[in-house]
This record gives C-alpha cells, structure tokens and sequence, in this order.
C-alpha cells in the first residue's frame, strides 16, 4: 500500500505542475547550427545518452521499475517489488552536468559527471560525443553478513564514452563503449574490472512520441554467472512539460555497474520489469 501511495503522490505532482514547453525541440526544418533533439530524453531506457541539461537548469528524474511481471496478481505484477531511483542533475554549463542520484536497489548513491566532447554538426560533424562517469556506494552491504567489510569494498566505478548519431528526423543511434569497476563483486571468480558495449536508438513515429531500445554486451562475464545481458524496449512521450518513458527491461536496477554487471530477467519466461520516468525540470 505505501508503494500504491508513494505512486500515486508522484504522478499527480507532475501532472499539477507543468513545465516550459518542450516544443522547442520539436524536429522541425531549422537553420540551427547544430543537429537537436538526438535524443529527448536523458535515458534511452538504460543507457545514458548524449544529450544534455542545459546551463543553470535543474532535473529531478523519478525512475521506477516494478518487480518482475511473471509473479502475476499475487504481487499485482510487480508493484510490492519495486525500485525507486531518484536522480538530480544540475547543468552548470551546456556541456558539462553534475548528478546525484539514491536507488532503492541495493541502497545504491551515485554521483555522476558528464561532459559533451563534440557535438554534430550538420554538414560537418557526423557524431555527439559526451564521456559520463560515476561513482557509487552500495549502503545494503553489512558486517553481520561480510565480518571482513571495509569501507572500500562498498564503492563502484563506471565510464561510458557516448557516441550518438542523428541518422535523420525519424532515426538516432547511440554506441557506448563501457568499462566499470566493482571493488567487491557480487561473485567470486567475477573481474572486478569489467567491459562492456552498449548499443541503443530512438525511431520517431510522430512528433511526441518514439520508440527507443538498448542492448549491452557484457563482454567478461564470468561463464557460469547467473546475470544476463540487458535487453530493454521502451515509447518516450513528449508532454508540455516533460518526456514520460515507458518501458521494458529484464534488468531491474538502473545504476551502470547494476543493469549491465547484475541483469537476472529472461525475456523468453516473461520474467521481465515494467518502468516508468518522470522528468521535473527547474
């Protein structure tokens, strides 16, 4: 019941308090300089993106993603398992934003730092490249299960070099070389250090609405590890006030090191999460 109440409160708050019209970056003929709209969101579903928040501007992002649908009504598909994970970003400049972020998942904080390195340009530069980076304290860890933790042993590290292409008004694609590091891992014989390439796109079916998907290859996981790559669907809807995401994903968690090192779902077994963003700007 506190998850229904905390669900609903979240809603009605965006929906009573709407922000600046998103018009502006509808994907009309325009003689900006610069290619817009790569991508609307922050998220593809997973995977950062390359677009930014602009200078002197505050995102609050409410990501949630219920439980596993596969346990049917009895857990009302999901909802009593839910993680919450709320995120601010703040723009101090165009190309240069501050995050920080708490997960239910593992009582995961996060401080994130992402930088745009290029940006496409129409008739010269073919490609956005930002660098996001991330480090992340695991709060659920406990001495009277692991008697030899240490403080060190809670934090993680992750780093992304984004790479997006406006292929035309319709289509985006993004690729994101991905290395991250667990100082303690969840599985003995498993790296610490670990590699992986995430690959996702945005298609266009109106102006308000797209759909987006994203795929990683975990490319040193330990073969007989339970987690699998994750592999997430999701519509991106464009309201006066923000992009409300809708998707599907067989990984729960939504921290870097979490969604590509600890994915469990199975998408051939329905065992997959339902999800949702919400986007506040200030």
């Amino acid at each position: 019941m506190r998850n229904i109440v905390t669900l609903v409160f979240v809603l009605i708050s965006f929906v009573l308090f709407p922000q600046d019209d998103l018009l502006s970056e509808i994907d009309t003929v325009t003689e900006a300089r610069y290619e817009i709209a790569t991508f609307k969101a922050l998220k593809i579903v997973n995977l950062e993106t390359t677009k930014m928040v602009p200078k002197k501007t505050l995102f609050f992002v409410v990501a949630h993603r219920f439980g596993s649908i596969k346990t049917g009504i009895g857990d009302f598909f999901g909802l009593d398992q839910a993680v919450t994970r709320l995120n601010f970003i703040y723009g101090i400049t165009d190309g240069v934003n501050l995050g920080i972020s708490r997960s239910s998942f593992k009582k995961t904080y996060e401080g994130s730092l992402k930088i745009r390195l290029l940006r496409q340009q129409k008739g010269r530069i073919p490609i956005t490249m930002a660098l996001f980076n991330s480090l992340q304290l695991n709060g659920s860890l406990s001495q009277d299960n692991l008697p030899r933790l240490e403080t060190k042993h809670r934090w993680s590290y992750a780093s992304q070099l984004l790479v997006s292409s406006k292929i035309n008004k319709t289509f985006s694609v993004e690729l994101a070389p991905t290395l991250f590091h667990d100082n303690l891992t969840s599985i003995d014989e498993q790296e610490n250090t670990q590699y992986a390439l995430g690959l996702g796109g945005r298609y266009k079916i109106s102006n308000r609405v797209s759909l987006n998907c994203d795929y990683a290859f975990h490319l040193n996981r330990f073969q007989d590890s339970p987690f699998v790559n994750p592999l997430s669907l999701g519509v991106d809807i464009e309201t006066g006030g923000h992009v409300f995401q809708l998707h599907f994903s067989n990984a729960q968690p939504m921290n870097v090191n979490n969604y590509i090192g600890q994915a469990t779902g199975d998408w051939g077994k329905a065992d997959i999460y339902f999800g949702f963003n919400l986007v506040r700007v200030f």
